[in-house]
C-alpha cells in the first residue's frame, strides 16, 4: 500500500478507494440565484454577519427574509449578488426566502457554528471505514448537526460553484462522512449544545501546496514555477483553438528530458533496447514483490527510478498477431517495453497494468521485456499476484512471473523535480485543490477549521514549516475570520519500530507542524502519536483523533478550563551528564502503565544517538545514559513508529521533540 508522496511525481493515494470523483470542475453557463452553500439544512455561522449570494440578472432586485428580518440588495453588472445578514444566536429552525427572478425557500435553517475539515486520506476517512462503525452509525442521530461534503474535482483557476448540499447527521447520511469530522463535531455538539456544521473537503493522497491558493503560493520560490504553469494550462483552455494539444506536446517533451537528464537508461532508451546485455550491473530477483519486502539491501527504503527486464519465449503462433500485456500493478508510475518498443505507461500507483501489445513488436522465439518503474515514496515496484504476471494471445499465454533482472539506476533524493501533469485532473498539482475545492466555499462564514494531512508533504519538512502558515494565513484572509482557529492533527505513529535511533521523515514533519502550532495565532496540534498502526497509514481510530481536535477547540476557542494537550516541552536545561526537560500541559506527568519511561534518545560529542534513561521529577523529566559525557542534544518519540510512553494526568501523550544544547 502506498505510504507517502512528495514534490516530484504525483499520484493520489486513494482515489478509486475513497473518491467517486469527476476530475476536473466544468464551466457552469447558467449561475444559480443562490449557491449551492444555501441549500435546506443549511447551518449559518452565528455571531457574524454572515453572507449569503447567489447570481441573477444584472440589476436584479433581490429579497432575503430570515428570522424576521428583510434584507435587500441588487445583482452587480456581473450577475453576482451578495448581502449579509444579521448575527443570529445559536437556534432554529428558520426558514428562509430568497425572492429575485425566481424565489427559493430554504427548510429547517440553523444558526451554529460551521468548521472546515480538510485534509487527505486520514480526513477523508468514512465512518464506516473506521472503528465500531455499526454502532456508530445507528446512533447517528443528531438533528442539529448538519454534514456537507465537496466532491472531488479539479481546477487549474478559482472556481464559484460546488456541488452538493446540506444532509442532517443520521444513520442514513453519516456512513460515508469523514469520521474525524463527524467525532470532531459530534464532541462539540455534546458539550456547547449547539447547532454544528461540517464541511468535508479532502482528497487521499493530496499535498498542501495543491490546498494553497496561487496567489499564495507565488511568495514561495519553491512553488512559483508550478503556480506559473497552472495559470499558463488555464490561459490555454480559455483558448479552445490551440489550448490542449499545444500543452500535450509541451508536456511530453518537458517529461522525455527529465528522463533523459534523470535517468541514464533513458538515454538512447539505452536500457529497454533488446539487444541490451545483461552484464555485472544488472542483479536477479523474483517479482512480482514490492522491493522493500524483497531483503534486497539497495532496495532498503529506496525511492527513485529502477528498471527491470526478462526475457520470454514467444510461440510461432504469435507471429503478426495482437497481444495483451498484463503486469498486474506497479508502484508509482511505469513505462514498458517490449523489443525496445513502448506498449505502456501509467502513473496509477494501485492500477493494474494490461497492455495491448501491436501485431508485429512480439517475434516467435526469443523477447525481452522491459519496465522502467519510479517511486516517489513508501513502498515501491511490482507488487500484484504472480497469476496477474502474463503475455496473452491467440488462445495461449506465457507466465512472467518469477526470475526478472534488476538494476537501479538513480534515488529520488538525486533528481530533479520533475513537471507534473495539471490536465487530466491530477489533484497533487499546487494550487488546483484550493481552485476547485476551498474557492467554491469562499466567503461562507466558518467559525474554523481542523485539518489532517502531511504524510504527502513527508521529507519536506522544512518546506512544510513555512507551506502550512503560509497556506492558513491564506484561508484565514479569504474567510475573514479574525481569530481563525486552525487545529492541525500531528501525524500518527506508522511503520516499523526503529531499532536505533534515526533520522526519519515522518518525525521531521511532525516537528514542522508542532512549529506551525506554535507560532501561527490561534493554531492548534492534536497528537496522534500513540494512536497509529504500524502497518495502515490509516489508523481506524477516528473518535480519539475526532476528541483530541475538540479538545482544544473547547479549551482555546470556547475558553472551558480544561486540559487540552499533552505534555509540551518548554525549557531543556544540559548539564555535564544530564539534561533536565521542563514541560508545560505536565500535570501528573508519568510513565504510562507505570513502567519505565521509554522513547528519549541522547547525542554524543561525536553527533551519535543513543537510547537513554530517564525518570519522571514531578513536572519535568530528566534524561541520562552513563557512557555519555556533556549530551550535545535531546528528542523524544522521534521516529517514524517510536515507542514511548510520558503521559499527563488526563491521559494525553507528550508531543514528540527534539532539542539542541
Amino acid at each position: 500500500m502506498r505510504q507517502f508522496l512528495n514534490q516530484f511525481l504525483f499520484s493520489a493515494l486513494l482515489v478509486t478507494l475513497l473518491a467517486n470523483t469527476s476530475r476536473t470542475q466544468e464551466a457552469t453557463t447558467q449561475k444559480p440565484l443562490l449557491h449551492p452553500l444555501f441549500s435546506d439544512n443549511v447551518v449559518l455561522q452565528r455571531g457574524v454577519k454572515a453572507p449569503i449570494w447567489g447570481w441573477a440578472a444584472p440589476g436584479q432586485k433581490i429579497t432575503v427574509a430570515l428570522a424576521g428580518d428583510i434584507y435587500e440588495t441588487t445583482a452587480g453588472a456581473d450577475g453576482k449578488w451578495m448581502l449579509r445578514i444579521k448575527p443570529l444566536t445559536a437556534g432554529g429552525p428558520y426558514q428562509m426566502q430568497v425572492s429575485g427572478p425566481q424565489t427559493a425557500t430554504l427548510n429547517n435553517v440553523m444558526a451554529g457554528d460551521v468548521w472546515i475539515c480538510s485534509g487527505q486520506s486520514n480526513m477523508q476517512w468514512s465512518v464506516s471505514a473506521s472503528d465500531n462503525p455499526q454502532q456508530e452509525i445507528a446512533n447517528a442521530n443528531y438533528p442539529q448537526i448538519r454534514l456537507f461534503t465537496v466532491p472531488n474535482v479539479t481546477a487549474v483557476e478559482p472556481q464559484e460553484l460546488v456541488k452538493g448540499s446540506w444532509q442532517v447527521a443520521s444513520p442514513q447520511t453519516i456512513a460515508g462522512f469523514s469520521a474525524v469530522a463527524y467525532y470532531f463535531g459530534r464532541e462539540l455538539h455534546q458539550k456547547l449544545q449547539i447547532p454544528i456544521g461540517l464541511i468535508n473537503t479532502s482528497w487521499g493522497g493530496t499535498i498542501a501546496e495543491a490546498w494553497t491558493s496561487g496567489t499564495a503560493l507565488k511568495t514561495m520560490p519553491d512553488f512559483a514555477p508550478a503556480v506559473a504553469n497552472v495559470e499558463a494550462i488555464a490561459a490555454q483552455r480559455r483558448n479552445a483553438a490551440n489550448g490542449a494539444t499545444d500543452y500535450e506536446k509541451q508536456f511530453n517533451e518537458q517529461m522525455a528530458a527529465w528522463w533523459g537528464k534523470n535517468d541514464p537508461g533513458s538515454q538512447n532508451n539505452a536500457w529497454a533496447k533488446s539487444d541490451t546485455g545483461f552484464n555485472g550491473m544488472w542483479q536477479n530477483m523474483n517479482l512480482p514483490g514490492g522491493w522493500e519486502n524483497s531483503n534486497i539491501a539497495a532496495f532498503k527504503d529506496f525511492d527513485g527510478i529502477a528498471w527491470f527486464r526478462r526475457e520470454f519465449e514467444a510461440p510461432a503462433a504469435w507471429e503478426g498477431k495482437e497481444l495483451t500485456l498484463h503486469l498486474g500493478p506497479i508502484d508509482d508510475r511505469d513505462t514498458t517495453w517490449i523489443n525496445g518498443v513502448q506498449v505502456g505507461s501509467m502513473n496509477e500507483w494501485n492500477q493494474a497494468r494490461d497492455y495491448k501489445v501491436p501485431a508485429g513488436v512480439v517475434k516467435p522465439g526469443r523477447n525481452v521485456i522491459a519496465i522502467r518503474v519510479l517511486d516517489t515514496g513508501g513502498g515501491g515496484g511490482l507488487f500484484g499476484n504472480a497469476d496477474q504476471m502474463k503475455i496473452e494471445g491467440a488462445g495461449q499465454s506465457v507466465a512472467l512471473s518469477g526470475a526478472w533482472n534488476y538494476r537501479i539506476s538513480t534515488p529520488l533524493n538525486k533528481t530533479t523535480a520533475a513537471p507534473s501533469r495539471v490536465d487530466q485532473g491530477n489533484p497533487n498539482v499546487p494550487s488546483v485543490l484550493y481552485n476547485s475545492m476551498i474557492a467554491p466555499l469562499v466567503p461562507y462564514g466558518v467559525k474554523g477549521a481542523i485539518w489532517y494531512q502531511g504524510e504527502s508533504n513527508a521529507g519536506r519538512a522544512e518546506q512544510y514549516k513555512t507551506l502550512l502558515p503560509l497556506m492558513i494565513r491564506d484561508w484565514k484572509t479569504r474567510f475573514g475570520v479574525d481569530e481563525f482557529p486552525f487545529l492541525i492533527v500531528q501525524l500518527a505513529n506508522f511503520m516499523a519500530v526503529d531499532d536505533t535511533p534515526k533520522d526519519d521523515a515522518w518525525p521531521q514533519l511532525r516537528d514542522a507542524q508542532l512549529f506551525t502550532a506554535k507560532t501561527v495565532p490561534n493554531a492548534g496540534l492534536a497528537t496522534a502519536i500513540d494512536i497509529g498502526d504500524a502497518a495502515d497509514i490509516h489508523p481506524r481510530n477516528k473518535q480519539e483523533v475526532g476528541r483530541r481536535l475538540a479538545l482544544i477547540a473547547l479549551a482555546k476557542t470556547y475558553g472551558q478550563k480544561i486540559e487540552y494537550s499533552g505534555p509540551m516541552l518548554r525549557h531543556a536545561d544540559f548539564g555535564d551528564e544530564k539534561v533536565r526537560l521542563d514541560f508545560d500541559h505536565a500535570q501528573g506527568l508519568m510513565a504510562k502503565g507505570g513502567a519505565p519511561l521509554r522513547g528519549f534518545a541522547l547525542q554524543d560529542k561525536n553527533g551519535k544517538w543513543h537510547w537513554a534513561n530517564a525518570q519522571v521529577e514531578g513536572q519535568s523529566v530528566v534524561v541520562y545514559l552513563p557512557v555519555i559525557s556533556e549530551p550535545q542534544a535531546v528528542r523524544y518519540a522521534w521516529s517514524n513508529n517510536p515507542v514511548a510512553n510520558l503521559y499527563n494526568g488526563v491521559g494525553l501523550p507528550a508531543v514528540p521533540f527534539q532539542v539542541r544544547k
